[in-house]
């Protein structure tokens, strides 16, 4: 089930980064006092009240502004980014926070985004869709409170008097928030295997889709940042129904324009998130970045299993040493997903192309694959034969037997005597044993301690 989508819109320096970090409860977003600072994690889940949603920060944007800034290269241009950042919040958010400065009150700025978002909304009966409301930042005073009135004159909903960085008054603009959720419908049944080609822009993703696909579904230009949108392809190989996801390029965050290209950014990360499977693309004439090993993190984050394809293999001078010498440093960069397998391919010929689509499958049936109680605890007692449980404190970790609780990714919950004796170095030591006998190839997996004594 997908969850709600608040996007946080505003002209710069209002307080919708503060906003953000309080909403989400950590400091994700960076913040300053400069306009246009916002270039850090762009977007996070929330829960209030026991509802979960996802914040967006959109960044700063000033239409009325005529020099030149880091967000614009010019007053008409400025003026069209915003427009398409207030159009694209429309189409992805099913709420919308129209942040101001209590400060400052209305200004020239505010009357125009609030038209933008006016005149972009969609009358279903006596509703306006998304939802805008006004958040009137900077109220810490008892007379700033009193003149957040003077908002009503922005034509939207009920202004609602704030303080970011202190919170004050914030839990009533988010229940109304939540109130204004729309109903959340079951996902319809859907048992293709997803799989999601993700990467930096101009990595040859989109090349990638149509060679497996066999005809040209998305655009491919050496421009980069030609996708935009998450875009599905359903297809069946060797009778196995299959969504392929082909995302726009997530560039380094720094350098994650403001408008449609930070919306498009959300939408590659939300299709890592549907995905079963996510095929990193690598560029071969740059080498491994830390772009690279910066999405590849994300992946794991969402216990995504992985393959990573090292495009444009083609292009490469070569000699005995240079694959070996790619595989090296790129094990180096991704050490943390030292499971995953690499393949060098070059979507623009076809080399090894025709291997992605088994390997991918190989690392889906993996994931979905389930160890036996008495064939783990076998592992297990041979793992402690070879490097016995640690201990702390003069008390030793005593793990008693252990299970898998699920697949998709592989859980395995290993009950002891004290949790808090289970360190992370030896469940690592304990997941590689179980990958030696299992190889679980591309696939995260979870092992969790519990305290014998504790309630199922």
């Amino acid at each position: 089930m997908t969850k709600p989508v608040v996007a946080l819109v505003g002209r710069p320096n209002v307080g919708k980064s503060t906003f953000f970090n309080r909403l989400v409860g950590e400091r994700l977003a960076i913040v300053d006092d400069t306009p246009g600072t916002t270039r850090d994690r762009i977007f996070a889940d929330a829960d209030w009240n026991g509802i979960t949603f996802t914040v967006i920060d959109t960044g700063g944007l000033d239409p009325t502004h005529g020099g030149k800034t880091p967000l614009s290269i010019g007053s008409a241009d400025f003026i069209e980014e915003i427009r398409t950042q207030a159009q694209v919040a429309i189409e992805d958010a099913d709420v919308i926070i129209l942040m101001v400065d209590g400060e400052t009150g209305v200004t020239a700025a505010d009357k125009e985004v609030a038209d933008l978002l006016r005149r972009s909304q969609k009358k279903v009966g006596d509703q306006s869709y998304p939802p805008v409301f006004v958040a009137v930042n900077k109220c810490e005073s008892v007379s700033r409170r009193a003149q957040a009135a003077e908002f009503y004159e922005l034509g939207l909903s009920d202004p609602y008097a704030i303080s970011a960085i202190h919170g004050t008054d914030t839990g009533d603009l988010l229940d109304v928030i939540v109130k204004a959720f729309p109903p959340q419908e079951e996902p319809e049944d859907d048992d293709s295997v997803k799989i999601a080609i993700v990467g930096k822009p101009n990595a040859g993703k989109s090349s990638l889709l149509n060679r497996l696909l066999g005809r040209e579904r998305a655009i491919v230009s050496p421009i980069a940042g030609t996708t935009r949108d998450a875009i599905d392809s359903k297809f069946e190989y060797e009778g196995l129904a299959v969504t392929l996801i082909d995302t726009a390029g997530i560039r380094r965050r720094g350098r994650i324009d403001p408008g449609v290209e930070r919306f498009s950014v959300v939408r590659s990360f939300k299709a890592i998130e549907r995905a079963d499977v996510a095929l990193l693309m690598i560029d071969a004439e740059t080498g491994i970045t830390a772009q690279d090993a910066h999405i590849a993190g994300y992946i794991l984050e969402e216990w995504k299993s992985c393959v990573v394809l090292v495009n444009k293999w083609d292009a490469i001078e070569k000699d005995n040493y240079t694959m070996e010498t790619f595989t090296r440093q790129i094990r180096q960069q991704l050490n943390f997903m030292d499971y995953v397998p690499l393949l060098f391919i070059s979507a623009k010929t076809g080399q090894r192309v025709d291997q992605v689509m088994p390997l991918a499958l190989q690392v889906q049936e993996e994931r979905l694959a389930r160890l036996a109680t008495s064939k783990l605890n076998n592992i297990l007692q041979k793992a402690q034969d070879v490097h016995p449980a640690p201990s702390q404190a003069g008390r030793q970790l005593k793990i008693y037997y252990a299970t898998q609780v699920r697949s998709d990714p592989p859980t395995f919950l290993l009950f002891v005597n004290d949790p808090s004796l289970m360190h992370f170095t030896y469940a690592r030591f304990i997941e590689n044993r179980i990958r030696e006998e299992y190889g679980f190839l591309g696939t995260p997996i979870r092992v969790i301690a519990k305290s014998r004594h504790e309630d199922d």
